[in-house]
């Protein structure tokens, strides 16, 4: 059985390390959602892997027994937000690890204009500056339950709550002169007066 106090690894890694699909299927959404390695993705595609298993499993078995379990079920992916009321147990299948990752905090933190990038989003995470309720998180992987998401914000003692502080302010467009060219020869003349600034 082993030690009970050495971690053990929670999530399956590829049968293979160099598929091009699989590879080339991850590489965006490592950039997407700003994920530090492809041990974040595993860990999601893990989570949803189960709930597909327990899903084909209460398909196949019938009793009051599996009612209450397809029922727990549903109510819990209804209460992380992947599933909303009323969908059926097989529609559970359809779910793709993109839906698990709209969920996790880093993702939900840009989505609320908290932060300018997704990566950003992950520092500010990182260094404890976003709570839920009253409740510091640090791990920007943490799923976000569909009752926490409108208290998401910055820590009231946090630099960041501040609207005027740099990082949080967004940058302001500069409004576009537009030129009107009447012949060619201006039109030469505004290109090398854009060149030389």
């Amino acid at each position: 059985m082993g030690d009970p106090r050495k971690q053990r690894k929670k999530y399956n890694t590829p049968g293979h390390p160099w598929q091009a699909e699989r590879i080339n299927r991850e590489a965006p959404l490592l950039i997407e959602y700003g994920l530090k390695n492809k041990k974040e993705l595993w860990k999601m595609g893990s989570i949803l892997q189960r709930f597909k298993s327990q899903t084909k499993d209460l398909i196949k078995q019938t009793g009051s027994q599996t009612e209450k379990e397809q029922k727990q079920l549903l109510d819990k992916l209804i209460k992380m937000g992947l599933i909303e009321a009323g969908t059926k147990l097989e529609n559970i299948l359809d779910l793709n690890v993109e839906d698990l990752m709209a969920r996790r905090l880093q993702t939900l933190v840009l989505k609320k204009g908290l932060a300018k990038t997704i990566k950003q989003a992950r520092q500010f995470i990182v260094h404890g500056h976003i709570l839920i309720g009253d409740k510091k998180i640090t791990v920007p992987s943490y799923i976000v339950l569909n009752s926490e998401e409108h208290n998401l914000n910055f820590r009231a003692n946090s630099s960041l709550s501040d609207e005027e502080h740099p990082e949080r302010k967004q940058k302001e467009a500069k409004p576009v002169e537009v030129k009107k060219v009447e012949n060619e020869d201006d039109k030469e003349n505004i290109v090398e007066e854009e060149n030389k600034e």
